[in-house]
């Protein structure tokens, strides 16, 4: 193997099997592979030409038939995608997991297989635009206030959501319902974890929608889910997991087979299965 590894589109070509990969089709690809560098983006495209190169060789060796299929998306593979995909089909298997390595896979990582934190907060929105200094500011100081008046007053918080609140919820006393995490913005849901069942934020919290005042009136902790509700889950990623681990191995036996010359390929990933 030659260790050539120039990104520069004068480099000669590279040869797989006597298959010559030009600079310009790895220039071309360069632009699928994002990385930190040129030359890194040139490796990643080189290697990836080389192993699709490999592939569709093999796939003409074993007399395979292309036939491209649609994704979920409606798009349909190119004759050379639907021929690389044939012969991974075809010649690579991984063994499905068995229940014991699932149980083992589920006693390892419990904490991946939690029912999410259930909160139900209630708000009251003093909205406005965070570039708008000035309209940003009132809302501050109108919350201030309102937050004051809460906190000598706490059973106040409805009727002042019904009274003031900009949300819609306010219609409802300022009760948002369940939410889990990931469904309010990033600051509301850092101050509404914080809270304890029936407390009120003592600062008011700004937002992209605004300035907020947050009581949180219930909270219920997230359970681990039974092993029979997440087995099936966990098949499919060992099997995932396996298949991919066999595919990235193939492709290793496919290139210490081949006889590349312009690029070394030692330890290279095989990025068209990863």
């Amino acid at each position: 193997m030659n260790a050539q590894n120039q990104p520069q589109a004068e480099a000669p070509p590279i040869r797989v099997n006597g298959a010559a990969i030009t600079a310009e089709a790895v220039a071309a690809e360069a632009q699928n592979h994002p990385a930190p560098g040129p030359d890194a983006a040139w490796r990643a495209a080189a290697e990836a030409l080389v192993i699709r190169e490999l592939l569709l060789q093999r796939g003409r060796e074993l007399g395979l038939t292309p036939e491209p299929r649609k994704d979920e998306a409606g798009r349909r593979e190119t004759a050379d995608e639907a021929l690389m995909r044939a012969v991974i089909e075809q010649e690579v298997t991984a063994p499905k997991a068995t229940e014991d390595e699932c149980r083992r896979f589920y006693g390892n990582n419990t904490g991946k297989f939690r029912s999410p934190d259930i909160y139900e907060p209630a708000h009251i929105l003093f909205s406005a635009d965070r570039a708008d200094k000035t309209a940003f500011d009132k809302a501050l100081g109108e919350a201030e206030a309102a937050l004051s008046a809460l906190k000598a007053d706490p059973k106040a918080f409805e009727g002042l959501a019904k009274a003031r609140s900009d949300c819609p919820s306010g219609k409802e006393g300022g009760r948002l319902g369940q939410v889990t995490p990931g469904q309010t913005t990033p600051e509301f849901e850092t101050f509404m974890t914080a809270l304890e069942e029936g407390q009120i934020c003592d600062t008011p919290v700004k937002t992209r929608y605004g300035v907020h005042i947050i009581r949180l009136d219930r909270k219920q902790a997230g359970e681990t889910l039974p092993f029979e509700a997440v087995k099936d889950r966990i098949a499919a990623w060992l099997a995932e997991a396996s298949w991919r681990r066999a595919a990235a191995q193939y492709v290793q036996i496919l290139l210490g087979e081949a006889k590349i010359e312009g690029l070394d390929m030692g330890g290279a990933d095989s990025p068209l299965v990863q």
